[in-house]
């Protein structure tokens, strides 16, 4: 018979059994929130590296393996107070995440192109690492701190060695067409020669609203056989682009109605580029971005004229299918907004050029 009295028997508990007490917190903690961004700005600093070294912030095992540590920090900083649901595993390294992006702006670390480019794939990353990590706090019992050293270090470990493996190269073109409703020739005139473009012209596409620098004129010159456009932007880039092909509308047999392409191609000196003018991750002529050429080609067509805009461009990262797809969008529309800028001058100066009707 049991004594009533007797002390009841000491069952050792084992640490996946030891109660996890804590406060919650309105986010369900925003110490794991907070922690997740400090781990995140930590490993961002240490991915200073220039482009084409070790630790560089376009290496791969930034890219995945940054919103990774953070999903896996912030994770385990809240399940270390009390277990949390799956819809926390998934939005709150989101979060935190986007928290250290942010913090990235504010260090003045990173640009506004690529955090706003590179935030949808970091919080994606993020979410899906966080309900992995959660899954295996649940299968565990207890969130692993050797589970979250390891998710952490293993970027730094990717780092030191990655930029040794070749980026991949690959060419990618976007194309658009309008109709214009003047003549090739005047079409062809706006094209080689676009003084003083107003931010009214081109402010509306989102690639200048996310700090791409907007342009400010594309004067033509000929010097001898080399026909040429001086591109100057915002912030002083400035380059050259030249006509590797050069066939001006009505320069054959059909007169004012045959077809006109060009063909340029850039031109870049030292200085095209001033300090903290383009983030370094996207800088054309770059280590992983570069616009190859730009051809116009003009049709004739009843009532005006088909201008087609054709831009081919190289991405070269370990991450191309992320990479090719934003390369994709912002070029896409540097074209669009390039052929309305042009149609519309071109209408504008031919609509101005009909004589008045007779009263």
């Amino acid at each position: 018979m049991n004594n009533p009295y007797a002390p009841p028997e000491s069952n050792p508990r084992d640490e996946s059994s030891e109660p996890r007490t804590g406060r919650r917190l309105p986010f369900s903690g925003w110490y794991a929130v907070g922690g997740g961004v400090a781990a995140g700005l930590l490993l961002r600093l240490a991915f200073s590296g220039k482009a084409g070294d070790a630790y560089g912030a376009m290496l791969a095992s930034f890219i995945f393996g940054a919103p990774i540590a953070v999903a896996a920090v912030t994770v385990w900083l809240a399940e270390r107070i009390e277990s949390r649901s799956w819809a926390y595993y998934f939005f709150a390294p989101m979060l935190s995440v986007t928290l250290f992006v942010a913090g990235t702006l504010a260090l003045n670390v990173e640009g506004w192109i690529c955090a706003i480019l590179i935030l949808p794939l970091f919080a994606i990353v993020g979410g899906l690492a966080g309900l992995v990590v959660g899954a295996i706090c649940r299968a565990t019992g207890r969130p692993k701190r050797t589970l979250v050293s390891c998710l952490a270090m293993l970027p730094l470990l990717g780092g030191s060695f990655e930029h040794l493996i070749p980026n991949a190269a690959r060419e990618r073109v976007q194309t658009r067409e309008v109709f214009v409703a003047a003549t090739p020739g005047a079409v062809w005139r706006e094209i080689v020669d676009v003084p003083d473009i107003r931010p009214e012209e081109v402010g509306g596409a989102w690639m200048y609203r996310i700090g791409v620098p907007l342009p400010l004129a594309a004067r033509g010159e000929t010097r001898g056989d080399e026909h040429l456009r001086h591109i100057a932007m915002n912030r002083g880039v400035h380059f050259d682009q030249v006509a590797s092909t050069w066939q001006e509308p009505g320069s054959g047999e059909s007169g004012s109605r045959e077809s006109g392409v060009v063909v340029w191609r850039y031109r870049f000196a030292a200085d095209s580029f001033p300090p903290g003018a383009l983030d370094d991750h996207v800088l054309i002529g770059g280590e992983y971005f570069d616009i190859r050429t730009c051809t116009f080609t003009l049709t004739p067509t009843t009532g005006g004229t088909r201008v087609s805009l054709s831009t081919r461009y190289r991405v070269s990262t370990h991450f191309n299918w992320y990479a090719g797809w934003i390369g994709d969008a912002v070029v896409g529309d540097f074209v669009e907004t390039s052929l309305g800028l042009y149609a519309r001058r071109a209408e504008r100066a031919a609509s101005a050029a009909q004589p008045a009707s007779a009263p």
